[in-house]
Order: C-alpha cells, then sequence, then structure tokens
C-alpha cells in the first residue's frame, strides 16, 4: 500500500516562511487597479486640474510610504541630505522599485536654477491610458509626480512636482518628463551650505599658503637670528629690514622683536 504524504499543517501564520522571491504586481492587474481608481475619480471632479490633483495626493501617499520602505531596506534608516543624492535616488532606486527600471534621464532646467527633470519615454501608468479629445492634455503622470513629490518632501525636499507631455523625435506618443521645482528654502540651504563649504575650502588653503610661507620665513629668521648670536648683536641692524617683513606678515611674533631689542640695548 502506497503511503499518501501529509501536507505540512501551520498553526500560525507567522511561522510560515517568507518568500524569497520579487513581490511584483502583475502589469494587467495594475493597468486595471490603476484604470478604477482614475474613473472614479473622474465622477468625483468637474475639471481635468481638479482630477490631476487628485491623482497626485494618491501618489503623495504612496511616495511617503516608498522613502520609509526603501530607507529601511536600502540605506539602513538614512536619509539622503544632499540634493543631488535625493535626486539620483528617486531617478534610480525609486524608479526600479516601482518600474522595474531606471529612469531615461535626469536632466537639470536650463532656464531655472531650482528645476529638474526626470523624463520617460513610455511612463507605465500612460502606457495604456487612451484619453479622450474632449480632455485635452490630461496627463496620468500626476500619479508619479505625487509619488516623486511624497518622496521628496520626506526626506526634506519640498518641491512643486507636475508631469508633462513633450514631443519626442521618432515617436508617435510623448515622452512624459517629471518636472521638479524645489522649494525656496531648499535653494537658500543648499546655497548656503555650498558658500559655507567653499569658505571652509579657502580657509584652509590660506592656512595651508600660510604655514608654508611662515615656515619659510621662520626658518629665514632662525637663520639670522643664529647669525646675530655668532656675531654680536651689532648685526641686528643690518638685518633689522627682512626682520620687520617678517613681523609684518606675522604680528604675532612682534613680541619677540621688542625682546631682541631689549636684549640688544642690554650688550651693545
Amino acid at each position: 500500500m502506497i503511503g499518501v504524504g501529509k501536507i505540512k499543517q501551520y498553526t500560525n501564520v507567522l511561522d510560515k516562511p517568507l518568500s524569497k522571491g520579487k513581490q511584483e504586481v502583475s502589469l494587467s492587474a495594475f493597468a486595471f487597479l490603476f484604470s478604477e481608481i482614475v474613473q472614479y475619480n473622474q465622477t468625483q471632479v468637474d475639471n481635468i486640474t481638479e482630477l490631476e490633483r487628485r491623482l497626485e495626493d494618491a501618489g503623495y501617499a504612496v511616495g511617503a510610504r516608498v522613502l520609509e520602505l526603501l530607507c529601511h531596506r536600502e540605506k539602513g534608516n538614512r536619509r539622503e541630505t544632499r540634493l543631488l543624492g535625493i535626486l539620483s535616488f528617486v531617478h534610480s532606486t525609486v524608479w526600479k522599485v516601482l518600474f522595474g527600471k531606471v529612469a531615461d534621464s535626469l536632466e537639470k532646467g536650463t532656464e531655472h536654477e531650482d528645476e529638474y527633470m526626470i523624463s520617460e519615454k513610455e511612463l507605465l501608468v500612460n502606457r495604456f491610458i487612451s484619453i479622450p479629445k474632449d480632455m485635452g492634455t490630461f496627463n496620468c503622470g500626476a500619479f508619479v509626480a505625487g509619488i516623486v513629490r511624497g518622496v521628496l518632501d520626506g526626506a526634506g525636499f519640498p518641491a512643486v512636482v507636475t508631469a508633462h507631455f513633450v514631443p519626442a523625435e521618432g515617436q508617435q506618443r510623448p515622452r512624459t518628463t517629471i518636472l521638479i521645482k524645489f522649494a525656496e528654502e531648499v535653494v537658500t540651504t543648499i546655497s548656503i551650505k555650498s558658500n559655507f563649504a567653499r569658505l571652509i575650502f579657502t580657509f584652509s588653503l590660506n592656512n595651508a599658503l600660510e604655514d608654508a610661507i611662515y615656515g619659510k620665513f621662520l626658518q629665514k629668521f632662525i637663520t639670522q637670528w643664529n647669525l646675530v648670536i655668532r656675531r654680536g648683536f651689532s648685526m641686528l641692524s643690518i638685518l633689522r629690514d627682512d626682520i620687520d617683513t617678517f613681523l609684518l606678515t606675522f604680528p604675532m611674533l612682534s613680541s619677540l622683536l621688542d625682546d631682541i631689542m631689549i636684549l640688544n640695548y642690554t650688550f651693545v
């Protein structure tokens, strides 16, 4: 008689082994769910601007949670504190987790210093969306713009984030550009940090140069002082010009010259 194997029973859900596979949602399931979200919100608003705002708000909640998850999983609960660091984090890490790939491009705006652009040739949320003509420039990318805003805001980089269609050569469909315009306080903080770093660098460089000059002059001063000791204090008046130059460069040693002059008057 062939025995029938028993299926192992788990009495508690916590006893079940965790799946080691990637936790991914099928594209068809996401497309269906997102389509329902768009259609539902469409019944709750009177214009396209309000519809995009509601999609952005929904994305913002997702972005805040994505930041928490990735900071815990990828960075050991540490968050980016640099502007370029957080932009690179969104462009690569966040995008790859959400869409399975890094974004096509990350660019700095040419007209304004506080603007950056993340572009995607075929953004997932726009791939299966057919926009009626009466809805004009409605862009489902507002949902992704909300995700980006949620990540940036949670990391301490508040910004206005919007989605735009941009015509692309050789493509029937326009690409989607996520425009990021950072708040004034972010730009001011970055400017202060940059100026402070530049000041520290300049100060360190000046100190290094001063140390080099000081060492050179001090070596010359010691040589001349030894000459005074060997030949007598009558040599002091001959070397006075060089010593004055040294002391003008380093005023803290002026007391040393006073001591030398006292010795000179004492022994001459």
